[in-house]
């Protein structure tokens, strides 16, 4: 069959339905769809059709894929922890289409989509860190490699709608635009030419995608100057970290095009029903062709759970959050990386289609209701058009933008940070790490927080990480190379560190924190009081990561250890760091050996909540099935109680 038949027969969703915000008043799906349909919604309880109004938003990125924000507003208020269900049906001039997804209901269709409105937050999921092509060096070993996703899927198989958790929350790198496998790339083209997606013409290069994709060798793209060195260093020879990671990432994604289809192809098994991953054209290396087989095995494994993956979120509430990886790796790291990046035309195109399809698949359901009608019809022009100084502007608009963090009117509230956008640079020396928000930002965090009894937090980084990783982040920030190990950390820059620990101490902080944090490929939970205080806040960090993605494993076996004689909670060492303020206390992983403080494994964070907002368990669902609990110290249960 030839791409216009495949294209001809292309089904009406190409991924989704996808559940984001639900309150009270309304609730929001993201849907991606191969014709321009006129979408319908339909919510009910257990006896009757509840009243709304349903509005949709389209965006039409090519001849087959529109995507549709559908927002569903109701007459009278939801009833909390009432079961519902959702029915879409999408309709043309010709047809009208019952939108179907697999089910957790053995006696239904699948058109009626199961759900629950839960404010008060009594559990939640949350992950990060889901790279596709996880594991490929390991197949020979580990033949399945797991996806925290398809334990969350597990979690609500094993359970009645009543116990589902209230949200997932996804923090940070649900793509991997910078580390793209050889097989993702070329389904990604393959899928650009089945959705009928027009390529754009890229700025400072003579070179075309459409023709040759460049597999492996991105880096050509650039001109041969001095400045395109630095980028090709920065942006696709992947920063060689000889401390942490020996990945090297030669298939960055470039057009807006690949950035769509890869969301499309990392969250439903749709598209490659119509997808080979025989060895494409333009791959003669043989070193490419052994790591296109082996990467393959890969994602043939990814791709085999998607139907799990597509069925736990269009049943589960879902927040997110870009980190780095969503639209590159050290994203606006050091004032320096923010130069070579955004000076050059070509790699601050690259940067602004990874923020422009964040837009439209992530962020776009957040927090629907600031996204105006005009701000989003700009969007579709700037996708339309051949014009590229049109698309350029509204990029330009996009890096201005400054409230891509947002928050869910939950109990706790749920309160997402913006890490990587509104940065406090280093006064003293360019090349060393900004501050992860700025004071501006740290302020507002501030007011929003305020008077609040408890919060859920999220931090993509962890605000308080492993002392030792991060003291040997700082001493190659000392030495000028951040770059060579992801120097970034809260403590990392002196001014956000200080009015970080300000906010914790202020006399109107809540007195319950529960800080959700992913990016590092490991898990871990501290519970954390501050020294000298007699009404010191609760404060618990708590990190799951990755959903698909680990640290190496023997490296992180000495970090845990060391760290956890060097920086034990009575250890003088920690009078010498910026958070000596604080007593930390890492809780231990259920039959952990002793001195292992840190899970590294592949899996999502299960968080329950008490009525006061405080953990009555922290727990992480690996991708061997098992449920791992985090277990407070003795001396800390004893001090709570």
């Amino acid at each position: 069959m030839n791409s216009e038949a495949v294209s001809a027969s292309l089904p009406p969703v190409i991924a989704g339905p996808i559940l984001r915000k639900v309150d009270a008043h309304a609730l929001h799906l993201w849907l991606a769809t191969s014709h321009d349909y006129a979408a319908s919604v339909q919510v009910a309880n257990d006896s009757q059709t509840l009243t709304s109004d349903t509005h949709c938003t389209t965006i039409k990125v090519g001849e087959r894929l529109y995507l549709q924000l559908i927002s569903v507003n109701f007459d009278e208020s939801l009833s909390a922890n009432q079961a519902l269900t959702y029915q879409i049906t999408l309709t043309t001039e010709n047809q009208s289409i019952n939108v179907s997804v697999p089910s957790y209901h053995e006696d239904t269709s699948g058109e009626q989509v199961h759900f629950i409105w839960q404010p008060q937050v009594h559990s939640l999921l949350h992950g990060s860190c889901r790279k596709a092509h996880y594991g490929y060096h390991l197949m020979d070993d580990r033949p399945v490699i797991g996806d925290g996703l398809v334990e969350a899927d597990r979690h609500l198989s094993h359970n009645e709608l009543k116990d589902w958790p209230s949200l997932l929350m996804l923090s940070g790198d649900q793509i991997y635009a910078d580390d793209v496998a050889g097989p993702m790339l070329y389904a990604i083209r393959q899928a650009i030419n089945l959705l009928g997606i027009k390529e754009e013409q890229l700025p400072c290069t003579d070179k075309c995608l459409a023709t040759n994709p460049y597999y492996y060798n991105r880096e050509a793209l650039l001109p041969l100057t001095e400045l395109s060195d630095d980028l090709k260093k920065q942006f696709f020879k992947g920063k060689k970290k000889p401390v942490f990671t020996t990945d090297t990432a030669h298939n960055h994604l470039i057009s807006f095009a690949e950035v769509i289809c890869m969301y499309l192809l990392v969250w439903s098994p749709t598209l490659w029903k119509h997808i080979s991953l025989e060895l494409p054209d333009g791959i003669n290396n043989e070193e490419h062709k052994t790591r296109y087989f082996a990467e393959r095995k890969a994602i043939k494994d990814f791709v085999s759970t998607l139907p799990q993956v597509q069925r736990v979120l269009a049943h589960l509430p879902t927040a997110m959050m870009f980190d780095d990886h969503d639209v590159t790796d050290d994203w606006n790291l050091t004032a320096d990386w923010e130069t070579t990046a955004y000076e050059h035309a070509l790699s601050k195109r690259i940067i602004g289609n990874a923020l422009f399809g964040y837009l439209l698949c992530q962020g776009w359901g957040n927090h629907p209701e600031q996204y105006d009608a005009e701000f989003l019809k700009q969007a579709e022009h700037a996708i339309q058009s051949s014009d590229s100084q049109l698309k350029d502007d509204y990029i330009e608009t996009l890096f201005a933008y400054e409230k891509w963090h947002y928050q869910w009117d939950t109990q706790p509230k749920l309160v997402v940070l913006d890490t990587r956008t509104r940065r406090w640079r280093s006064e003293q020396n360019f090349s060393h790490p900004s501050g992860l928000m700025d004071w501006e930002a740290i302020t507002d965090l501030q007011h929003d927080i305020r008077d609040l009894d408890s919060v859920i937090l999220v931090s993509p980084a962890p605000i308080f990480g492993v002392k030792l990783i991060e003291a040997i982040q700082q001493v190659f920030t000392w030495l000028g190379k951040p770059l060579m190990v992801d120097a970034e950390n809260w403590m990392a820059h002196p001014g956000s560190a200080y009015a970080l620990m300000n906010l914790f101490t202020h006399p109107k902080t809540p007195t319950n924190f529960v800080i959700l944090s992913g990016d590092v490929h490991y898990s871990f939970a501290y519970d954390i009081k501050l020294r000298g205080h007699k009404s010191s806040p609760n404060i618990w960090q708590i990190t799951s990561s990755g959903l698909r993605n680990e640290f190496p494993h023997k490296l992180l076996e000495w970090f845990d250890r060391l760290n956890r004689w060097l920086y034990a909670p009575w250890s003088p060492l920690n009078v010498f760091t910026k958070r000596r303020s604080l007593k930390i206390s890492p809780r231990k992983p259920e039959n952990a050996s002793r001195g292992e403080r840190l899970i590294n494994q592949s899996g999502i964070g299960l968080v329950r909540l008490d009525e006061q907002g405080r953990p009555s368990e922290i727990s992480q669902l690996c991708n061997n099935h098992e449920l791992v609990r985090f277990l407070p110290s003795k001396k800390h249960r004893m001090m709570s109680e």
